[in-house]
């Protein structure tokens, strides 16, 4: 049980200058005793208000360097607190705010909220066992408009389609990694990083790209950069959602379309995940 979808800004000031985290905390927790579920005794429960205050009292003690050092911070605190306490989980999402720029001068105080992805982690822990600690990023969406096809698949009496050599390949990332033992990890860092490596292997070099075969391939070829630019990862899960895009046919409008305007067809949409980790 728990308290789910606990929102916040953190403001940090700095002299004139601020900081700002805004997240969205989800707080779970299992006791040692199911008293509570079998004889309606409880004793032991701590109260899903009492963990909300909890999360916001630990934002002001302790700020938010990382949301990874926050969701550690929140499993730590409930351990060391209540020993009634089994079990802690800690999902901590963040809203995409970005410091404004004009011309080129960062804004001591003003920010501009991006969608280009949004960040967010775990932390679980079993009273006696390891920190647990994931990472990722969700709702990242990206296309490339050229240098990905689908060829050369299985064809049976249901096949309709058609082979493509150059088509859009365009879809929405989720991508969430495991690390290894935490030791004094730059959490800020490595997550940057391996979004560089994300949109690197999707994209390949930005004066000609990269050929993708398959939706598949594109997954691998994101997991495999990962793994061996950032040793901190163990294991990487990445699913890609793709929207297809349908080239308008304009020839009863007395015009020929070469691929310039097409429409996007939303649902029904493909869909594949692959989990790749270190042997």
């Amino acid at each position: 049980y728990g308290k789910n979808t606990i929102k916040f800004l953190r403001l940090h000031r700095e002299g004139k200058q601020h900081f700002v985290k805004e997240v969205e905390v989800c707080a779970h927790l299992r006791l040692t005793s199911p008293q509570e579920y079998l004889e309606g005794n409880n004793s032991l429960v701590i109260p899903t208000d009492t963990i909300k205050n909890i999360v916001l009292v630990l934002a002001k003690k302790n700020g938010i360097p990382s949301l990874e050092q926050f969701a550690i911070d929140i499993c730590n605190h409930f351990m060391t607190t209540f020993c009634q306490v089994a079990y802690v989980k800690a999902y901590v999402q963040e809203v995409p705010w970005q410091r404004l720029h004009e011309d080129g001068v960062p804004h001591i105080h003003s920010f501009i909220c991006v969608p280009d992805g949004i960040r967010f982690c775990e932390a679980e822990q079993c009273r006696n066992g390891p920190l647990i600690v994931f990472a990722g990023i969700k709702d990242l969406k990206l296309m490339k408009t050229t240098q990905s096809g689908f060829e050369g698949f299985y064809k049976n009496e249901h096949t309709t389609l058609p082979e493509r050599h150059d088509r859009i390949l365009c879809g929405e990332l989720f991508c969430k990694w495991s690390y290894g033992e935490c030791k004094d990890f730059d959490f800020n860092c490595i997550w940057k990083k391996i979004r560089e490596c994300i949109l690197e292997a999707f994209a390949g070099p930005p004066d000609c790209g990269e050929y993708s075969p398959s939706y598949q391939k594109t997954v691998n070829c994101i997991q495999m950069l990962v793994l061996s630019r950032v040793p901190q990862v163990q294991i990487i899960e990445a699913v890609l959602n793709n929207t297809f895009y349908n080239v308008v046919d304009m020839k009863n409008l007395g015009l020929t379309n070469d691929k310039e305007v097409l429409v996007p067809v939303e649902a029904p949409y493909g869909s594949c995940a692959c989990t790749l980790g270190r042997k």
